[in-house]
């Protein structure tokens, strides 16, 4: 969000998605403050909102037509919900993600997230929560300590 350039060809790719399906944008402080340096506008589409809790967060995730994101955190949420992700970087951190066919890595460039856009929401994006994300971790972390730590019994 510091490269004008950049920034600016984010939100035309924005402004372009939100004449088709509205978008809610929850903006960081720091986004914030770059949209009104670098005098950028928004269509009346894109609903901005203060950041989000978790909960709150995850009330959009679970029902939406697609997440798009430079989080690396919600790659990962939204492959655990199933829901079509749309990365706006050029790499990430979370690999399995784009592995499993949750997430698209579109890079920043308004052209590429424009078409990886249309790609989602044409196509789909079947994916598959990769394996051990079932939500049954802290039950095998027990088990495990379990195992470790209590004598077996004769």
């Amino acid at each position: 969000m510091d490269d004008e350039q950049t920034f600016t060809g984010i939100s035309e790719a924005l402004n372009e998605i939100s004449m088709e399906l509205p978008v809610i944008f929850p903006v960081h402080p720091r986004t914030k403050k770059m949209i009104k340096k670098f005098g950028i506008e928004l269509n009346r589409d894109i609903h901005l909102l203060e950041p989000l809790r978790f909960r709150e967060s995850l009330f959009l995730w679970k029902d939406a037509a697609i997440v798009m994101t430079d989080s690396g955190g919600l790659q990962e949420e939204t492959t655990a919900l199933g829901v079509p992700c749309l990365t706006i970087r050029e790499n990430t951190e979370r690999p399995i993600t784009v592995e499993m066919g949750t997430n698209i890595l579109a890079g920043n460039k308004r052209s590429d997230i424009i078409k990886c856009y249309t790609e989602i929401m044409r196509n789909g994006k079947e994916g598959k929560v990769p394996p051990l994300w079932d939500g049954k971790a802290a039950e095998r972390i027990v088990d495990t300590l379990i195992s470790l730590f209590l004598p077996i019994s004769a």
